[in-house]
């Protein structure tokens, strides 16, 4: 197999190309130090807007140079995600490294993220970009696929279950017509003060889920941790939190890639 060195590493060619993409909880608001250290090798960062001329290690807070203030793309309060545990875990069953890509907004409804809206323009854009990037530099692109966790603004605006989920799954089209084959979805948990509020959410994300083939529910572990005492504030997680989510999140993307393409070999 063609290597190459990433890092001061040999390293195969294949990678996973990952958009991640969403809301705050997606941006992360944990604390760095306290995620895990992905080993070398393990997944990469590719960083669209503020350096794409080379892939980075990934580390936390993932995607904190990531800001494009043309797009409204951009924050000051990335602190610590889910992506590092992600990466561990999805390599440690899929044997190949993602690189990661992120475009997340905290505070954002699903109406910003719609076709033709300046937030996914810019998410096609950075996927696109990765993509020529890896190509240009000899890279093997095995798999392109998104990872969403939004949906507590909306949520918080009591939009309904049937409407939250014609949008979500017209971000989804949108995103696979630029060449996302998949939308693993990390579901959002519950608001720790009001179990109740952001059930419709909960349920739309479910429901597609089950009915459309393009969306995977990949995790629903955020719904545990108000119980486990794992919440910052009504809407957040303490870095416990995203670690146990990304880890779920990420095992279980890897294992619906494994079987899915084992799948595509034997029939």
């Amino acid at each position: 197999m063609e290597r190459s060195m990433i890092a001061g590493k040999s390293e195969s060619k294949d990678v996973d190309l990952v958009m991640f993409m969403g809301q705050s909880n997606m941006a992360g608001r944990g604390t760095a130090a306290d995620a895990p250290s992905v080993p070398s090798g393990y997944g990469f960062e590719f960083r669209a807007i503020s350096d794409p001329t080379r892939l980075y290690p990934i580390t936390e807070p993932f995607g904190v140079n990531e800001n494009n203030e043309i797009s409204g793309v951009f924050e000051s309060t990335k602190t610590g995600s889910m992506i590092s545990s992600f990466a561990i875990a999805y390599y440690s069953i899929a044997g190949r490294p993602i690189v990661g890509v992120s475009c997340s907004k905290g505070g954002t409804s699903i109406n910003l993220w719609q076709p033709g809206v300046a937030f996914l323009n810019d998410a096609i854009a950075r996927f696109q970009e990765a993509m020529s990037w890896l190509t240009a530099n000899g890279y093997t692109i095995k798999n392109k696929f998104m990872v969403w966790c939004q949906g507590e603004t909306d949520g918080d605006n009591g939009m309904t279950r049937a409407d939250y989920t014609a949008r979500l799954k017209a971000m989804i089209n949108g995103m696979a017509e630029a060449g996302i084959e998949r939308c693993y979805v990390v579901r959002i948990g519950n608001h720790r003060d009001d179990a109740r509020l952001y059930q419709p959410i909960m349920q739309a994300q479910t429901e597609l889920c089950d009915t459309y083939e393009t969306a995977i529910l990949v995790s629903s572990k955020f719904a545990e941790m108000a119980a486990a005492g794992l919440m910052k504030d009504p809407f957040h997680y303490t870095q416990a939190g995203y670690n146990r989510t990304g880890a779920d999140a990420g095992m279980n993307t890897a294992l619906h890639i494994v079987s899915r393409n084992r799948d595509n070999i034997t029939t």
